[in-house]
């Protein structure tokens, strides 16, 4: 896609790619850092386990050179045979195996961590697809590779010639050596030559791992239009985000319009906010805003109350501190009680009037008690 759309990979690549192509089991691997650590871990068993292992093919040499008339034609003595001779080598060769299964394991997953993917185990058409062959064969990454094979084998070459150099009188003198001596010996010889090359496997790999992790770093790179394509599928299309963050605007402005003949009072501005205000002492122990607009909602909640006959009251610096401080459905904060208990208590006092039940309450204070910090 990016090849196409002439666009270079410039971004970083997000959590989302990552994860995608871990689950392709794309993931930096470095063939010879797997390859140095079983050589170099293989040497060290031997040097370990070598002189056991001698030892116990030495007795096997010894035992089956020295069979008697009746073991020799007897072919059901030789299993005994071998099992008499051969539980010496059970032990070492089962730790030899084992250390190198558990080198491999390490270096394999040393870069880029431990990963199975059936997507990856999977057979696909394109490994099979011959251009596609031959595009790997004579591409930058086979380049690549025999650059690195070149390598090894100078430096691997160079160093076995070194070491037979060094090695030469040692090796010569193992054919005077007494047995199982020279046996013992020549294991020791090689099992020292054999890490003496293995760790000239280091500077391939010192090279090698930071190359593949770079390089898988670099594939996994993102245009920024795949970037923005990422997160309209994982976000949503802000478009369509928008739309339905408007159509739930208007659904909760069409309930909020519902409550407003409810409303025990609309404190006004009284041209631009409008909110309003409702005491139920049964479901809280203060008054609640049920309806707040700007402009021309503002003007919808005050036609709905001139509609629904109720009370509006012109108090601009309490509404608009109601309006920046309280959403619908909240309570008024604290700060505010005293001013709106007072609106309320005027819209009350004016009710009971309106039904020939008291005197007419006097005019509202308009310098009401509202704190500094809460006046817009």
């Amino acid at each position: 896609m990016a090849e196409d759309s002439g666009q270079e990979k410039t971004e970083e690549p997000t959590g989302k790619k990552v994860d995608e192509s871990k689950k392709k089991g794309q993931v930096a691997r470095s063939k010879e850092l797997g390859t140095m650590f079983v050589l170099i871990f293989s040497a060290i068993s031997l040097l370990m386990y070598g002189p056991e292992i001698g030892k116990g093919l030495y007795n096997i040499m010894v035992r089956m050179l020295s069979l008697n008339r009746n073991e020799t034609y007897d072919t059901t003595k030789m299993f005994s045979v071998w099992a008499s001779v051969s539980d010496t080598l059970v032990f070492p060769m089962a730790m030899f195996v084992f250390i190198i299964l558990f080198a491999g394991l390490i270096g394999n997953t040393l870069l880029g961590g431990f990963n199975f993917s059936w997507q990856a185990a999977a057979p696909k058409p394109s490994k099979m697809s011959p251009f596609k062959g031959f595009k790997r064969m004579f591409g930058p990454q086979a380049a690549v590779e025999l650059i690195k094979a070149i390598l090894k084998f100078s430096v691997v070459a160079g160093f076995a010639v070194f070491l037979i150099n060094t090695f030469f009188d040692e090796i010569l003198h193992l054919s005077i050596e007494p047995a199982p001596g020279n046996i013992i010996h020549a294991l020791d010889i090689l099992a020292w030559m054999f890490l003496a090359l293995s760790c000239t496997l280091i500077i391939i790999a010192a090279i090698d791992a930071p190359y593949q992790s770079y390089t898988h770093h670099k594939q996994l790179k993102m245009t920024l239009q795949e970037v923005k394509d990422e997160y309209k599928n994982s976000e949503g299309d802000p478009q369509i985000k928008a739309r339905i963050r408007q159509t739930q605007r208007q659904m909760s402005q069409k309930r909020m319009m519902q409550d407003v003949p409810d409303a025990d009072v609309i404190v006004t501005n009284p041209t631009h906010y409008s909110v309003a205000l409702k005491y139920d002492t049964e479901r809280a122990g203060a008054p609640i805003v049920i309806a707040k607009g700007v402009d021309e909602m503002a003007m919808q909640i005050r036609k709905v109350a001139i509609g629904n006959e109720v009370p509006i009251l012109e108090s601009p610096m309490l509404t608009r501190a109601l309006y920046h401080t309280a959403e619908v459905g909240e309570q008024i904060p604290d700060q505010l009680f005293t001013a709106v208990a007072q609106v309320l208590a005027y819209v009350f006092q004016l009710k009971r009037f309106n039904k020939g039940r008291g005197k007419r309450p006097t005019k509202l204070n308009n310098k009401l008690p509202i704190p500094d910090a809460y006046k817009y």
